[in-house]
C-alpha cells in the first residue's frame, strides 16, 4: 500500500512541514536542571528526524523556573540563556529534515510543590556543581513525601477546586498580579523561541494542565473576568494568543493543543467539566484568535485512560473528536487518535478525520516508523503495544534523576551509543534459551554485537509470558511485541529453533561462548495448602489459553495481579460467579494504576467480589476456607473451582547444569525473577550488551 497523502507536504500557517507526520509531545526527562537541551536530549530527537518524523515537539517546556515544574529536567525557555541551546538543538533537527515545535506549559495544579520559588536557586549550583543535580534527586523522596502531607507551598490554579487525582496536595487561587504575569511568561517563551529558531510553538492546553484548566467549568470556579461564561474561561488563553501574535508576529506559527472532551462520562460523571460540543466552541474560537492549528486531545489525569490509552483500547477508538473539530474548524487539524498503522493513518488522513497524524509512543517505540512506511516496508515496524511502561518508567525515573524508557526500544537515550556500537562479538558462537521478550531481546542485541546466535525455544510457538498475556480479554495487542522481534530477527538471520528442549549437553557441544537464559517462569502452586493438587485447581495461564474451560459455575480467583484480574475477566464473559481472594489490602497494588482501573471498569459491573486482607486455608471440592484479620476469622467461600494467579517463580534448574560445565551463562526476564514486558527486555538488553 502506498501512503500518498501520509507523506505529502502541508503548512501549518506560514510553515511547511514535509509530511503529515507529527511527533508529538512526550516528556522522558532528557534535559538538564537548568532546562537546556543536553546531547542526549538532541541525539534522541536528531534519530526521529532521520526516521522521517515531519513535526517534532519535544516534550514539555516550562514558561517559568519559579513554580511552573512538571520535571526538573524538562526544557525550559524562561530565561534568555537557553535560547542559544535551544537553537543548537533546532538546527540538528533541521539538518535531518524536519521542522521543531516548542509545547509551551504551565501544570497548575498538576505540579510539584517542592520546586516552588527553588529552582532560582538550583540552577546556578547545577551549573557550577556538575554532581549537585545526585544530591538533588536523592532528597526528591523526601520532599515528595512532604507534598503529601501538605507541608510544602501551594501551586497556581485557576480557582480553589478539588485536586487532581495525581498531582499537588495544595492549590490556591491565583491572583490578578499572577494571571498578568503567567500570561507574560508564557509570551516571553514564545519571543525566545522564535530568536532560536524554532520553527513554531505549541501552548499544552490539554490534560489538565493550566490552559485547560482556565478552560474547564470544574477547575475554573472564578467569578471575576477570567471565569463564568466559556468567554471569559477563555480570557487566559485569549490574551495569550494576542500576546504572541503582536511580539512575535501574525506569521509566527502558532498550534493549541486541545482537550476537545474532557471525558468525565467515561467514568461515570457526566455533566462534569465540558463535552464535545463546547470542545468545538474553543475550536471555533481559537481559530479567529488566528491560530494556525489546532492539535486534538482529550481528558486529564482524572479520567487518565482516555488521553494515555492502555493496550485494551481500540486503536483510532477517539478520531471522532478530531473530525468533529475539524467539522467547524477551516485550519489544519492534528489528532493522535491511538494510530498504530500507516495503514490507519493514511484512512484517516484520507477520510477527513484529520489533516496530520500524530503520534508520541509510536516513535519512541520506532524512531523510523514514517521512514519505514514511506519506503514500503510497514512490517518491519516496532509497533507500540500500549504496555505504558514508558509513562511509568518516566514519572519513576523523574525522581530520581533518571531517564523514560520504552519496553521495546531500550536504545531510548542512548541512540547515539547504540548507532555507534563496535561489533566485538567476532562471529563467536552465543546461545539463548526461550523466546519470550526476554530471550528475543537478548538475541537481537547479541546479533548487533557481532556474535553468531541460536536461540532454542521448547513450545512450538514463540512468546513465553507474553502468549499467556496476550490471551486475556481485550490484551491481543500485546503480542505484536513478539511478532515484530522475530520478524526483526528473521531479518537478521538469526535461527530460532522452536520445539527443542536445550539441555546442558547439546548447548556444551556448541561451544557458545555464552549463553543466557529466558527459561521463563511457571506458576506458583504452593503445596503447604491443603487440596492445592485437587482436581477443581487449575493455574490462570490454563483459563487464559483455554487449556481448561469453566462455565456458569462458582469460581475462587486467587491473586488480584494483573494476570488474576485479566482471568477474572474472561470468567465473567463465560457466565462465571467470581470471588477474588487477595492478602494485600489492595487490589493490584503492585501493578500501574491505569490497568488496574482499566480491568475494573470491565470487572465491576458482572458483581465480583474481592475479599482483601484475605489469605488461602484450605481448598476442598466445592469451597474454599480462607483467613481474615490476622488468622483471627476464618470463613467459608464456595467454589467449583479454583484458580491460582499468585504469580510465577523462576525456571531455571539449567543454570545449574551449565555451571557444572563451565559455561558462562546469565538469566534474564522472568528466569531471573518475575515482572512485567518492560522488566523482561530491560534485564535482557543490559544483559546482553554488558556479557
Amino acid at each position: 500500500m502506498s501512503y500518498n497523502m501520509m507523506f505529502s507536504p502541508m503548512k501549518i500557517g506560514t510553515m511547511e512541514v514535509k509530511n503529515r507526520v507529527v511527533m508529538t509531545a512526550a516528556e522522558f526527562s532528557l534535559g538538564q536542571t537548568n532546562g537546556q537541551p543536553t546531547d542526549k536530549m538532541i541525539n534522541y530527537y536528531v534519530e526521529r528526524a532521520k526516521g522521517g518524523v515531519g513535526l517534532i515537539t519535544p516534550g514539555i517546556c516550562r514558561v517559568n523556573d519559579m513554580g511552573a515544574t512538571s520535571s526538573f529536567t524538562q526544557l525550559s525557555m524562561a530565561r534568555d540563556e537557553n535560547i542559544e541551546p535551544m537553537r543548537r538543538m533546532a538546527e540538528a533537527i533541521h539538518e535531518n529534515g524536519a521542522k521543531l515545535c516548542i509545547q509551551l506549559h504551565h501544570p497548575g495544579r498538576q505540579g510539584y510543590a517542592s520546586s516552588i520559588n527553588s529552582l532560582p536557586l538550583i540552577i546556578p549550583i547545577a551549573d557550577r556543581f556538575p554532581k549537585f543535580p545526585d544530591m538533588l534527586f536523592k532528597a526528591t523522596p523526601l520532599l515528595l513525601s512532604l507534598e503529601e502531607k501538605k507541608i510544602c507551598m501551594s501551586l497556581q490554579a485557576p480557582s480553589k477546586c478539588e485536586l487532581s487525582a495525581h498531582g499537588a496536595t495544595r492549590v490556591h487561587a491565583m491572583s490578578r498580579r499572577e494571571i498578568k504575569s503567567t500570561i507574560n511568561d508564557f509570551i516571553q517563551a514564545a519571543v525566545r523561541c522564535k530568536k532560536a529558531g524554532v520553527d513554531a510553538v505549541e501552548l499544552h492546553s490539554t490534560h489538565g494542565y493550566l490552559l485547560h484548566q482556565f478552560l474547564s467549568p470544574n477547575t475554573n470556579k472564578r467569578k471575576d473576568e477570567y471565569g463564568g461564561s466559556l468567554n471569559n474561561r477563555m480570557r487566559f488563553i485569549r490574551e495569550i494568543i494576542l500576546g504572541i501574535k503582536e511580539q512575535c508576529g501574525r506569521d509566527y506559527p502558532l498550534i493549541v493543543r486541545l482537550t476537545a472532551d474532557e471525558m468525565y462520562d467515561r467514568i461515570g460523571q457526566a455533566g462534569k467539566g465540558y463535552d464535545i460540543d463546547e470542545g468545538k466552541r474553543i475550536a471555533v474560537e481559537l481559530e479567529k484568535l488566528g491560530v494556525d492549528a489546532i492539535n486534538v486531545s482529550c481528558a486529564c489525569y482524572d479520567t487518565y485512560n482516555y488521553w494515555l490509552e492502555p493496550t485494551s483500547f481500540e486503536p483510532g477508538w477517539r478520531a471522532y473528536l478530531a473530525k468533529e473539530i475539524k467539522s467547524v474548524v477551516d485550519i489544519p487539524v492534528i489528532a493522535a487518535n491511538f494510530i498504530r498503522s500507516p495503514e490507519q493513518a493514511e484512512k484517516q488522513l484520507e477520510e477527513g478525520y484529520q489533516d496530520f497524524v500524530g503520534s508520541a509512543r509510536n516513535f519512541i517505540c520506532d524512531p523510523y516508523w514514517a521512514k519505514k512506511a514511506q519506503e514500503g516496508h510497514p512490517e518491519k515496524i516496532r509497533r507500540c503495544i500500549g504496555c505504558l511502561h514508558c509513562i511509568k518508567s518516566f514519572i519513576a525515573n523523574a525522581t530520581v534523576g533518571g531517564v523514560g524508557e520504552c519496553a521495546l526500544n531500550p536504545t531510548v537515550g542512548i541512540e547515539k551509543e547504540w548507532n555507534e556500537l563496535v561489533p566485538d562479538g567476532n562471529g563467536r558462537n552465543a546461545v539463548v534459551v526461550g523466546a519470550g521478550p526476554a530471550g528475543l531481546m537478548s538475541a537481537i542485541v547479541l546479533n548487533k554485537r557481532g556474535f553468531k546466535v541460536t536461540v532454542f525455544e521448547k513450545e512450538v510457538k514463540a512468546g513465553g509470558q507474553v502468549n499467556i498475556a496476550a490471551a486475556g480479554p481485550h490484551k491481543d495487542k500485546l503480542h505484536w511485541a513478539i511478532e515484530d522481534m522475530l520478524e526483526e530477527l528473521k531479518n537478521s538471520g538469526i535461527e530460532i529453533k522452536t520445539g527443542i528442549e536445550a539441555s546442558a549437553k547439546m548447548l556444551e557441544e556448541l561451544k557458545p561462548y555464552a549463553v543466557i537464559l529466558a527459561t521463563g517462569g511457571i506458576p506458583i502452586r504452593p503445596q503447604s495448602i491443603e487440596g492445592i493438587n485437587n482436581d477443581n485447581v487449575v493455574t490462570a495461564p490454563d483459563v487464559l489459553l483455554n487449556k481448561v474451560e469453566i462455565k456458569d459455575s462458582k469460581v475462587a480467583v486467587i491473586g488480584s495481579g494483573l494476570t488474576g484480574l485479566e482471568t477474572t475477566e474472561k470468567l465473567n464473559e463465560n457466565g462465571n460467579e467470581v470471588t477474588v481472594i487477595e492478602m494485600a489490602d489492595k487490589i493490584a497494588g503492585n501493578a500501574w494504576f491505569q490497568f488496574v482501573d482499566d480491568s475494573l471498569s470491565r470487572i465491576k459491573p458482572y458483581g465480583t467480589q474481592f475479599m482483601l486482607g484475605t489469605k488461602l486455608d484450605k481448598i476442598g471440592n466445592s469451597s474454599v476456607s480462607v483467613i481474615k484479620e490476622n488468622g483471627a476469622v476464618k470463613q467459608t467461600v464456595k467454589a467449583d473451582y479454583v484458580v491460582l494467579a499468585m504469580g510465577v517463580r523462576p525456571c531455571n534448574t539449567l543454570a545449574e547444569e551449565l555451571e557444572k560445565a563451565n559455561i558462562k551463562t546469565a538469566l534474564v526476564g522472568d528466569a531471573d525473577h518475575g515482572g512485567t514486558i518492560g522488566n523482561a527486555t530491560r534485564s535482557a538488553f543490559t544483559t546482553a550488551m554488558n556479557i
